[in-house]
């Protein structure tokens, strides 16, 4: 039998023809998926504003985050000028803790009062036990260098809090707790009294006493300019 591709000449051209072909349309096929699955710079970027949206993306958030103020809530002017008295006094409400961690957000240093609130709970542990996870926690969270929400603290404060790691107590954390807390007595709570958020809440407080009235004023005839003194109705015949 003689071979077919003597008879038919043109089989054996198509078929050394389409054989690149068919080696380009496969590599193409595979390429194309993959192109497809690449996502532009611009959709990148739309899928990680998504992702930062999401809580679970915030590792470890729940640490001293303090309950947010809900729609509902209110704060009436006379709580709102009591925190006004003392940094401890807005720290000890729920209501003015809430409200002084939504002011320091909108400064970006948020990171010093979940600190404070974390140190507080730390504090409260009931058992030896919980201390050592707690304490790994926050040290890493906050006081490592390069820790993802790192407080400003000095030298020789995270040394001993390092050292204290390796037994940690209820009073590890104290010393940088307390510089914490003054950092932000003296430089955001000052800054928190005369924000916008807490002049807001003072609005529509009744006040204790009349405000003071205003003297009035003799006008003199230099108020008026250009007017001409009028003259003296002539007095009546005895």
């Amino acid at each position: 039998m003689e071979n077919p591709l003597l008879l038919f000449p043109q089989l054996s051209i198509s078929a050394s023809k389409d054989k690149p072909y068919c080696k380009v349309m496969k590599s193409a096929i595979k390429d194309e998926p993959h192109k497809a699955s690449k996502p532009g710079a611009k959709q990148k970027r739309n899928r990680l504003s998504l992702l930062l949206q999401k809580p679970e993306f915030h590792e470890g958030d729940h640490l001293g985050k303090p309950g947010n103020l809900t729609k509902g809530a209110s704060v009436s002017p006379e709580e709102a000028v009591e925190w006004g008295e003392s940094f401890n006094k807005l720290l000890s409400e729920k209501a003015g803790l809430d409200t002084f961690t939504k002011f320091l957000k909108t400064e970006f240093s948020e990171e010093n009062i979940e600190f404070w609130i974390a140190c507080e709970d730390y504090k409260k542990s009931k058992s030896a036990h919980e201390l050592l996870p707690k304490a790994k926690t926050i040290f890493e969270t906050f006081i490592q260098k390069d820790a993802p929400k790192e407080v400003n603290l000095d030298f020789h404060i995270k040394e001993l809090t390092r050292q204290g790691m390796g037994q940690p107590l209820r009073g590890t954390f104290d010393a940088a707790q307390s510089r914490v807390y003054r950092l932000m007595e003296q430089d955001s709570y000052p800054r928190f009294l005369s924000s916008a958020l807490y002049r807001g809440l003072l609005r529509g407080r009744a006040p204790g006493r009349a405000p003071p009235r205003r003297r009035s004023r003799s006008f003199t005839l230099s108020d008026f300019p250009g007017q001409r003194p009028r003259p003296a109705a002539p007095s009546a015949l005895p």
